[in-house]
């Protein structure tokens, strides 16, 4: 693929745990099509810790910012503008741990960076022509993490509400809230269908605009 002329549009979608932040970037996905936009998940750059034990694994606190590999992640952000092509990390939940398997990820016009700390980084924030903070209420996102972690990721009630009371609230008290005043647009009530709306349409109005053909 051809390195693009311009510098892709960036978005950063963030959010608490459970807030929809995947809701809003399937539904730029879904405007725009996948052809156009390269998503980068931030939960997959978690860092690697084959060097620790399973117990020891445990007891990491994933929602802490440094739980995760960012210089990997930079790298990756600064390669697709540069019209490089990347080899994503996954991580396992059920292991704790980083897969030994990558996902390609080709350069495209728009990038949308997912993920708790989205926003969380100067230099990353800097890159960025669309921040998004996905606000939904502390109940709300709670529910969703305690079905999606006990029907997808193996765990059991008591140690999702377990982690939500010792580093999940905590954290998004700390790290995750103060975020919001950097984003240019806070969805409150979630993902909710206006909003959504008028982000697609804009992102949609952008996409137009790129594949006029050059005079």
């Amino acid at each position: 693929m051809s390195k693009p002329q311009n510098k892709p549009f960036i978005i950063g979608v963030a959010g608490g745990s459970g807030s929809g932040k995947s809701t809003v970037t399937r539904q730029v996905l879904a405007s725009v099509g996948a052809d156009m936009t390269a998503v980068l998940f931030q939960d997959d750059y978690y860092l690697d810790q084959t060097h620790l034990s399973p117990e020891e694994r445990c007891k990491t606190n994933y929602d802490h910012p440094e739980a995760f590999d960012w210089p990997l992640m930079m790298q990756h952000v600064q390669a697709l503008r540069s019209g490089q092509a990347i080899q994503m990390p996954t991580y396992d939940f059920t292991q704790h741990n980083r897969d030994t398997q990558t996902i390609t990820v080709q350069p495209a016009p728009i990038i949308v960076i997912e993920g708790l700390f989205a926003l969380y980084d100067a230099e990353l924030r800097k890159m960025m022509s669309l921040k998004i903070f996905v606000d939904t209420a502390a109940d709300v996102r709670f529910i969703r993490r305690l079905q999606r972690d006990v029907a997808e990721r193996g765990r059991t009630a008591d140690s999702v509400i377990a982690q939500y009371l010792e580093t999940v609230r905590p954290m998004h008290k700390q790290f995750i809230e103060p975020t919001k005043r950097y984003a240019d647009v806070i969805l409150p009530h979630g993902a909710n269908g206006p909003a959504v709306d008028i982000i697609t349409t804009k992102v949609q109005s952008l996409v137009s605009h790129l594949k006029k053909p050059q005079s």
